[in-house]
């Protein structure tokens, strides 16, 4: 059983997201909260494998509780939902140790999806903030030094290009004329070397070296 926790500051939608999530099979909410303060507890003492974040909440913002989680508590895979699908926090909360971004108006269908998704240690983001982050990222003159770049494989490097590009263990492995078992093996060594605690960050590395560009 996935349990999962939901952030939001409007009651209706706070109450509308967790009955979608906590009817779903295989998932059980075990905690609502108002704001990032009231998350952080929530967090501390129902240790969910799942957190649902809206960006902006009082007391303690999305982003800032998303920062917290990740460092207190590294088990707990952050999904952010916002409004905005331009909002100027995507980069930020990614950067923060979000697992994936969606809006708001997702179907239920998609919510139960990305919960599960993220709880698997999938990489979850929306066309429009792959799009954001890839300008974010190509916009940069400089590439930064990534720690781990140099010490991953050829094949390696390849996954790792795929993976940028949004591409799933199976897509990949149907790429690369390869077993998906094969392609999750590659990824996790990937994970390893670059110190990444999912897929969304080795995308983030992987522009930040300049590995890939757009």
């Amino acid at each position: 059983m996935t349990r999962v926790v939901v952030a939001d500051d409007q009651p209706v939608v706070l109450q509308g997201f967790a009955a979608i999530i906590g009817a779903a099979p295989g998932l059980e909410v075990v905690g609502a909260a108002k704001d990032g303060r009231e998350l952080l507890r929530l967090v501390a003492v129902e240790k969910p494998d799942v957190a649902v974040v809206d960006v902006r909440m009082p007391v303690l913002d999305g982003i800032a509780a998303t920062a917290r989680i990740s460092v207190e508590h590294p088990s707990t895979r952050v999904l952010i939902l916002t409004t905005f699908d331009l909002d100027e926090y995507v980069y930020d909360a990614l950067r923060a140790g979000a697992s994936g971004f969606l809006l708001k108006d997702v179907t239920a269908e998609r919510l139960v999806e990305a919960v599960r998704m993220v709880a698997e240690g999938s990489m979850l983001l929306g066309p429009t903030v792959t799009r954001r982050l890839v300008e974010d990222f190509t916009a940069r003159s400089t590439p930064v030094q990534v720690t781990g770049i140099a010490d991953l494989t050829p094949r390696e490097l390849e996954i790792l290009r795929a993976v940028a590009r949004g591409l799933s263990n199976a897509e990949i492995g149907a790429e690369l004329w390869i077993a998906e078992p094969t392609v999750k093996s590659h990824v996790s060594e990937a994970l390893r070397k670059l110190g990444c605690r999912d897929r969304v960050q080795l995308v983030i590395a992987a522009y930040e070296s300049g590995l890939v560009r757009s």
